[in-house]
């Protein structure tokens, strides 16, 4: 009998912890075994800034998950949300002697690759192939097997700031777990939303966080361009919290219960109730009062989302448009408006294809959590079938399956 895979995600978001134990059913398909979702502590723009309280979050994140599921939780897949992303692409080249191409030569050619000069504080977080050359043949996506005596391939480098990372790493070290790898948040959520079409289509995924906004652009099924900015769901909060003088717990309950993104769309004689900081009684609030501070900081995000689109250069290369998900994408009217500033199609998007306990993380809220366990499936085949490589120190120590080698190659991990 063929023992299970049980896999582990853990996303340390700013404003929850959220750790997923999953089976991993028929190779692919995901039975969520046990859920722990904790309020965050210790993270601003996804960043650590209190070690000690961040572990404790995290700590009884992964307490719930073990008493949900049954199982203790040694290690985990973990999210980076933090800003500090910067992307490079880079070439590596091989000589094959005219023989036929084999596993080894694409991990050389990737390791050639990753042959850069990395600034001390920073670490490499994604290598990923973005098609290889054979003797002047280019755009091949699938080099093995075929006859060839010089192959090169073109590399997408992403590094983060080493200090975010070991932080990171030290919290849910101190949370009695170990890192098994970790994830750029915009990733992750495209493991659990896109669509193999919209991928080879050409997609630009918006992962719209509390602290952060990811942005991920995918071209011909593979990622083109990655980045996180610093601006996220809890400025819209404070906005609210300043423009209408509430505490941050009650500008939030009235940004869910009462917001909207777009102005023209609310009528003058809509009207809520609301408790204001050195007043005893409820007054009054019309309801285009709190839209108009929504949609100021709304359209702001959008508009980076759109620079840092057309910063990448791929803006032209997107007829599947983008697929907004994170907690940011359930403010209603937010599709309309990046449909707008945009131009280009939206839509809205929420993890899908799991069974289980799912109730609590059917949501675009839970997209990075749930796309953590789909690249814990990768990891777990990979990491069961070959021992370590020698002299490949902060590289790939993985060997995947000849028939997951595509697939793991888009998402290789150093």
């Amino acid at each position: 009998m063929e023992e299970e895979t049980i896999v582990v995600g853990l996303d340390v978001g700013t404003s929850k912890v959220c750790t997923l134990v999953a089976r991993v059913e028929n190779g692919a398909n995901l039975r969520i075994l046990g859920v722990g979702i904790e309020p965050s502590q210790g993270i601003r723009k996804g960043t650590v800034n209190d070690i000690n309280a961040a572990s404790e979050a995290i700590g009884r994140s992964i307490e719930k998950a073990e008493r949900t599921s049954g199982f203790e939780i040694n290690s985990a897949i973990v999210n980076l949300a933090g800003t500090q992303v910067s992307s490079t692409i880079s070439k590596g080249a091989v000589g094959i002697s005219g023989r036929v191409i084999d596993q080894e030569d694409v991990y050389r050619a990737l390791d050639s690759a990753q042959a850069i000069a990395v600034p001390h504080n920073r670490e490499i977080v994604h290598v990923i192939q973005r098609g290889f050359n054979i003797d002047g043949q280019e755009d091949i996506s699938q080099p093995i097997g075929m006859h060839g005596f010089r192959m090169e391939v073109e590399a997408h480098i992403i590094t983060s700031a080493a200090s975010t990372m070991e932080n990171l790493r030290q919290c849910v070290s101190l949370a009695g777990i170990d890192v098994s790898q970790f994830v750029l948040n915009p990733l992750a959520s495209s493991e659990a939303i896109l669509s193999e079409t919209e991928r080879e289509m050409g997609v630009a995924v918006v992962d719209l966080g509390a602290g952060t906004t990811g942005v991920a652009i995918y071209v011909k099924g593979d990622v083109f361009h990655a980045n996180v900015l610093s601006v996220g769901g809890n400025h819209i909060t404070s906005d609210i919290a300043q423009g209408l003088r509430l505490p941050l717990d009650v500008a939030e309950e009235v940004k869910l219960k009462h917001g909207y993104a777009l102005l023209e769309d609310i009528e003058e004689d809509e009207f809520f109730n609301i408790v204001a900081f050195g007043s005893e009684q409820a007054s009054k609030v019309s309801r285009r009062e709190l839209v108009n501070i929504i949609e100021a900081r709304a359209e702001e995000i959008l508009i980076m989302v759109q620079q840092e689109i057309k910063r990448s250069g791929y803006d032209s290369m997107l007829p599947a448009g983008v697929v907004l998900t994170g907690g940011g994408a359930l403010l209603p009217g937010i599709r309309k408006m990046a449909a707008n500033i945009l131009n280009m199609p939206v839509r809205i998007a929420q993890p899908e294809k799991m069974v289980g306990l799912t109730d609590q993380i059917s949501s675009p809220a839970y997209a990075t959590s749930v796309g953590l366990l789909n690249w814990g499936i990768l990891f777990n085949e990979t990491n069961q079938i070959a021992p370590e490589r020698s002299g490949s120190s902060k590289r790939s120590n993985l060997k995947p399956k000849a028939d997951g080698l595509k697939d793991w190659l888009k998402r290789i991990l150093p």
